[in-house]
This record gives C-alpha cells, structure tokens and sequence, in this order.
C-alpha cells in the first residue's frame, strides 16, 4: 500500500470515528431535549419564552440537526465521495457559524432577550382567566418552584384585580393573601441552570469534535481529489 493511500485511510478511519462521535453527541442533546419537554409537560401552554421551554426546544433542534450531519460525516468517510465529503463540510461549517453568532449574541444581549421573554410571560398573564390551559400551566410553574408572577408577585395585581392566584401560595390555600416571594422567571431560569451545566460542557466537547472533523473531512476532499488527478 503507497503512502497516500495509507495516509487516506488513516484520515478515513479518524473521520468516521469523529463523525460517529459527534452522531452520539447529537443523539445525547436530542435525548435530554425530550427529558426536559416531558418534564415540563405540565406548563407546555406558556409562552416559549419560559426558560426551560426555550432550552428544550433548541437542545430537540440542536441534537436532531447534529445526528443528521454526523451520519452524513460518517456515509462520506466510508464512501469516500467527494460530493457527501463536500455537502457535509459545508453544513457542518454553517452549524458551526451558527453556534458561534448564537453564543456571541446571547452573551451580549441577554439582558435585552431576558426582559422581552419577561415581557411576553406578562402579556400572557392577561389571558389567565379565560384561557383554562395557561391557567393550569402557571398554577404548575408556581406550585413546582414556589415561586409567584414572572418578575414580581405584583404582577397578577393588574390581572386580578390586587389579589392573587392561590397556586402563588401553599397547598390547599383557598385564597392567596401574601404569596410567595420568588419570581417564577428567575426561579426557573436558576433551575435549569443548575440542572443543565453538564449539557453546556458536554456541547463544549461536541464544539471542539465538530472543528476536528471539519479538518478531517477537509484532509479527506483534498486527498480524494488528488488520488483523482494522480489516476487521470
């Protein structure tokens, strides 16, 4: 076997186990996904601007998106085309673009994203007697963190005409007078901060995966089209 050919399936090899790694990394996100959608069943009516919604529904079209591309990583190494080779690195390129903007801008405007999800939460409040299933979701939020109204307990004020909900106040309260303290945003935003620090670092390793096989499938393209002008 020539050298080029030896270094060919050294790249192959190493594409596909990265590829293959990156594929369980997908199939991981996806999975935690659909944990955190099923453990927010209960309040699934509420805007998705709630923190624990949003999470889950980026981590379902994170993972879905990263399985894709993985299993296209992983038929282009074994196949060695040029075209699968090709469509892979630029998509994998274009989700790695992605997630960067995605982080920068999240870094420098999640004040500006965390008061506007606040306010939607609060214009939904609006329709929290006329609409059953809100109903249910925000008397869930609030019973599970203990917390009451999305920024401060006087948010229902308005709503209720100065009183409160009695899911703002423990069990078997028939009238709320003095609920609790919490707001129910920064409650759950601290919940699933402290319940998804593994997922951040596990898709910092996903991150730096995705570069490695960015470079393999490039190694790759280059010595299959070099292997084609060697032949001709």
């Amino acid at each position: 076997m020539s050298v080029s050919r030896r270094c060919m399936c050294c790249v192959k090899y190493l594409m596909f186990v990265f590829n293959l790694i990156f594929w369980l990394g997908g199939c991981g996100l996806f999975g935690v996904g659909v944990w955190l959608s099923f453990t927010q069943a209960e309040f699934s009516s509420l805007p998705l601007s709630f923190p624990s919604l949003s999470a889950a529904n980026l981590l379902l079209v994170a993972g879905g998106i990263t399985m894709v591309t993985g299993f296209l990583g992983c038929l282009g190494a074994l196949k060695e085309q040029r075209c699968l080779l090709f469509m892979f690195f630029v998509i994998l390129l274009l989700l790695v673009l992605t997630e960067v903007t995605l982080v920068l801008v999240i870094h420098v405007f999640h004040d500006k994203m965390d008061t506007k999800a606040q306010g939607q939460l609060k214009e939904g409040l609006k329709i929290y007697k006329s609409e059953p299933g809100l109903k249910t979701s925000w008397d869930n939020v609030q019973r599970m963190f203990k917390c009451c109204g999305v920024t401060n307990k006087t948010d229902w004020y308005d709503v209720l005409n100065g009183t409160l909900p009695s899911s703002c106040c423990s069990v078997g309260t028939d009238r709320c007078i003095d609920g609790w303290s919490e707001p129910c945003y920064q409650k759950a935003r601290q919940w699933l901060l402290d319940n998804i620090s593994s997922v951040l670092v596990f898709g910092a390793c996903i991150g730096v995966v995705q570069i490695l096989a960015l470079v393999f499938s490039m190694l790759m393209y280059c010595q299959i089209l070099y292997a084609e002008k060697h032949l001709d």
